[in-house]
């Protein structure tokens, strides 16, 4: 088979392999912490480049998780709840895990161990199903519900990602869907170009809290270089059907990272670390504060599911 899926052990990491052998790209899932994304390789110019930003090993994930939240599953809330803080049919809650910032930040699952449900190679693709079963665990979040998520790597260096979030609870609880995957092409992204397919910026407050307000915003429409660019905001996105709603490219190597999507997630958030060796580019399915703002917040019914899909498709462009 083209396709084949294993288990490996990496500095301390317990780590789910998907491989396929006609493109010589191979993603590994870490189930233990989140079910976050570890790796994307792919060969690049005759040598293999992962396209993720990750852990170096166990101690790097246990030290600094909670600070990076590098490819980390945002549920049931992305970005950042005001002082962890919501009111919901006049019910006040409030999260208990809070950020260095006072905030509730990136969900409550990011640091969650997964379990492996099932797995599945043959010649046309390898996937990987992982769950988490999540049971009133947090004072501010009282619910009972599921978040399943299935890596697939497909043919063409294509990584579908499908998160199904299931609620078990009796009543209808409020959710919003993301990821927070860091991706580096080499060198520095400065030199990089980037393109989406957004012309509207969510206004933030100070404390990176949308203020209700929308910005018309052109600078991603064409592919621009990064440059000296500090990025910390989400933007409305406009996702066409077999069109990228974002790609990012580095001219040096050619290496490019394309990102589908669906009307599922109509926020994608952009984050430009310090060190400018990777950015961070997060679909979401809400505006950051959702459970106040009402920005893309979903109310799942009892006993019903919904689906949030991403791909991501990385190679090498060809010369002109």
């Amino acid at each position: 088979m083209s396709f084949r899926v294993s288990r490996i052990t990496q500095n301390g990491l317990s780590l789910v392999k998907l491989q396929d052998n006609a493109t010589n790209t191979i993603i590994t899932i870490l189930p233990q912490y989140g079910a976050l994304l570890h790796g994307f390789e792919i060969p690049v110019n005759g040598e293999t480049l992962n396209i993720i930003d990750n852990y170096s090993g166990k101690e790097d994930v246990e030290q600094t998780l909670a600070n990076s939240y590098k490819s980390s599953k945002l549920s049931p809330f992305v970005c950042r709840l005001r002082n962890g803080k919501y009111t919901l049919e006049d019910e006040e809650f409030e999260i208990s895990k809070k950020f260095t910032d006072g905030n509730a930040i990136h969900g409550l699952l990011f640091d969650k161990p997964f379990k492996i449900s099932d797995e599945f190679a043959d010649d046309n693709q390898a996937n990987v199903t992982l769950k988490y079963h999540f049971k009133h665990e947090d004072a501010g979040y009282p619910y009972d519900y599921v978040c399943e998520v299935r890596y697939t790597l497909l043919p063409q260096s294509i990584l579908q990602v499908e998160t199904v979030l299931l609620n078990l609870d009796t009543v209808s609880i409020p959710l919003a869907d993301g990821w927070h995957p860091y991706f580096q092409l080499g060198g520095n992204i400065n030199d990089y170009e980037f393109q989406m397919s957004s012309d509207t910026m969510v206004e933030f407050d100070e404390g990176l809290i949308p203020t209700g307000n929308l910005i018309p915003d052109h600078r991603f429409s064409n592919p621009i270089r990064i440059g000296d660019l500090q990025l910390d905001n989400c933007f409305v996105v406009h996702p066409v059907e077999q069109r990228p709603c974002a790609v990012l490219y580095n001219p040096a190597n050619g290496a490019y990272i394309s990102i589908f999507t669906n009307n599922r997630y109509p926020y994608l958030q952009l984050y430009t670390p310090p060190h400018r060796k990777s950015i961070a580019i997060e679909n979401l399915s809400a505006a950051p504060d959702c459970f106040n703002n009402g920005m893309g917040l979903y109310m799942l019914a009892p006993s019903r599911s919904q689906t949030f899909t991403v791909w991501y498709k990385a190679g090498v462009a060809e010369n002109d």
